[in-house]
């Protein structure tokens, strides 16, 4: 339930408090007075759409704050403390500020939000109706969701069922579709898929083959040149037998050996040189050994450097295509052949598609008409009940009736169009609200249907503009007697110009204007019991101290009070 509003910078608004009541509150006031802007600030308070020319002229921003009373371990408080909001004793505050160049911000708890949460935590809140709901309520999808939250817990039920088997059905006949209308693209994407599959297999590169085969080359190629370096380091070390001259540094180290060996006892240190002496001699017989090995292994082979360089520009031209190495090649070929097998089982996929979306169909349909049949008898219960209502709203012969008609085609809500019609009188054929309903009537109609709704789908607090356009006298009676029950059930806040229909409010406010000079400013002023005569002998006769304004307003008072769901405020 909504404590306490808070409205500044809104229009004609400076700074306004709101201090609500369980019950029926009413808001009255002169003509621009500002009453709307009330409306306008809940509806902001619940996400409503951020205008930023309602700020008020000269203002940097408007902002609305809410106080509500929300039950512990309920869904609100749950998401509340999800959000990492907080509630303090079962107290939430709500905050929303649009700033004159159209930002908008929200607080809850203490903490940011998105505005998208606090329309979301609205739908358990709160119910806002502003002039503009009545348009809303023409439109088909409008009508359809009525019927489906009057209906309650069997059509959510069936609803959700439905929704889960049209999700399926669509993305089965998604993928269906797109198999069918990409056959040319997939059959040309396999195509050459194999064809550069086959093509590498062919070539049986292996893995790290590329490498290899350009040390092989490099070394085929630089032969002679490799050959001549390994004779010609080797002599070096160990000497020619075929030359004269014994000079090689097997030589010279053997004798740098000798002379260290022959003394190296009569000093560590020297004997510690010949050491390494002797390891260097092992190294270097060890390297002479392999360079000449080395060079007997090198073979200046022109046919097999020749068969090299053909297997490498095999691989260079699989590489240009299919990769930058050999292995990548062959990474490309596998994701290749994986995805070549599911294109060559785009048939058998495609035909197990079919025959799924056929099995997917037929649940669905049993889905939609469990909906429809589900919506009928609950079309059946809603007219009645609404009609019921319109009867105490001084609408006696109308009679309101729901038409469900069933096509072809699956939508998200099923296959029903739902529209709501109305007959004002008996001699009257039932015709769309568009076409069946005055202004008047139509007010009469939502407040009706949110009183049915009252009873189904109770929501904590309902928030009305003006619902009494265009009625007046006994009907105008009736609006208010009918808001009062509505408030029995829930905490309902109403704009209205009417006396007939403030009377039966539990707390009556007041939005008075004043001018200064050229800037106008409203405030909103709670009225005891003698300030709720005078506001109504002025809404009356447009006289505050009029006497005849004065007993009839007591009057309405008077005849009101047994109504009230709090008699005694």
């Amino acid at each position: 339930m909504l404590e306490e509003v808070r409205i500044q910078g809104l229009g004609v608004i400076d700074d306004a408090v709101l201090e609500l009541s369980p019950g029926l509150t009413v808001v009255t006031g002169e003509t621009g007075a500002g009453k709307t802007m009330v409306v306008t600030g809940l509806g902001l308070l619940f996400g409503g759409r951020a205008d930023p020319q309602r700020v008020r002229p000269g203002a940097d921003r408007a902002v609305v704050e809410g106080r509500l009373t929300v039950p512990a371990g309920g869904r609100v408080a749950d998401r509340v403390l999800e959000a990492g909001g907080d509630i303090d004793d079962d107290v939430l505050i709500l905050t929303r500020a649009v700033s004159a160049e159209g930002r908008s911000r929200a607080t809850m708890g203490g903490r940011s939000a998105p505005v998208s949460l606090l329309a979301y935590l609205a739908d358990d809140l709160v119910a806002v109706h502003g002039q503009s709901d009545q348009q809303r309520l023409l439109r088909a999808d409008r009508q359809r969701s009525s019927l489906d939250r009057f209906a309650g817990e069997q059509l959510a039920k069936a609803a959700k069922q439905y929704t889960l088997a049209y999700r399926r059905h669509r993305e089965v006949t998604a993928e269906l579709e797109e198999l069918v209308e990409r056959a040319r693209e997939r059959a040309q994407e396999a195509d050459m898929l194999r064809f550069g599959v086959e093509e590498i297999a062919a070539a049986e590169p292996l893995p790290g083959e590329d490498a290899e085969l350009l040390a092989e080359e490099t070394r085929l190629a630089h032969a002679d040149g490799l050959r001549m370096a390994a004779t010609t380091a080797h002599e070096a070390l160990a000497g020619d037998p075929a030359s004269d001259v014994e000079v090689d540094v097997a030589a010279l180290l053997s004798a740098a050996r000798q002379a260290v060996a022959s003394v190296r006892e009569h000093d560590a240190e020297l004997a510690a040189i010949g050491d390494r002496l002797d390891e260097a001699s092992y190294i270097l017989t060890d390297a002479a050994t392999e360079l000449a090995s080395y060079a007997e292994s090198v073979d200046a082979d022109p046919g097999r450097l020749a068969q090299v360089q053909e297997r490498r520009a095999l691989l260079t031209s699989l590489s240009r295509k299919y990769g930058g190495t050999t292995d990548e090649v062959l990474g490309w070929a596998s994701e290749a052949a994986k995805r070549l097998a599911d294109l060559d089982n785009d048939d058998e996929r495609i035909e197990a598609l079919r025959a799924e979306a056929a099995e997917l169909y037929e649940g669905l349909d049993r889905c939609a008409a469990e909906l429809t049949r589900v919506r009928t008898e609950a079309a059946d219960r809603f007219g009645s009940a609404v009609t019921e209502e319109l009867t105490a709203l001084a609408m006696p012969h109308a009679r309101v009736s729901v038409r469900i008609t069933t096509g072809e085609e699956f939508g998200p809500y099923g296959r029903d169009e739902v529209e709501v019609l109305l007959a004002p009188h008996p001699s009257s054929p039932p015709l769309a609200l568009n076409k069946g309903a005055s202004g008047g009537e139509l007010s009469r109609v939502m407040l009706a249907i949110e009183v049915v709704f009252a009873g189904a789908d109770p929501v904590p607090t309902f928030v009305f503009d003006e619902v009494d356009a265009g009625v007046g006298g006994k009907a105008a009676v009736e609006i208010g007697r009918r808001l009062a029950k509505l408030a029995q059930r829930s905490q309902v806040i109403v704009v209205t110009h009417l006396p007939q229909v403030a009377a039966f409010a539990d707390a009556h406010l007041v939005v008075e204007k004043s001018t200064e000079g050229l800037v106008t400013e409203s405030g909103v002023v709670r009225l005891d019991r003698a300030g709720r005569v005078r506001e109504l002998s002025r809404m009356l006769a447009g006289l505050e101290d009029s006497e005849l304004g004065r007993a009839h307003a007591e009057e309405l008072l008077t005849n009101a009070a047994p109504e009230r769901a709090y008699p005694a405020a």
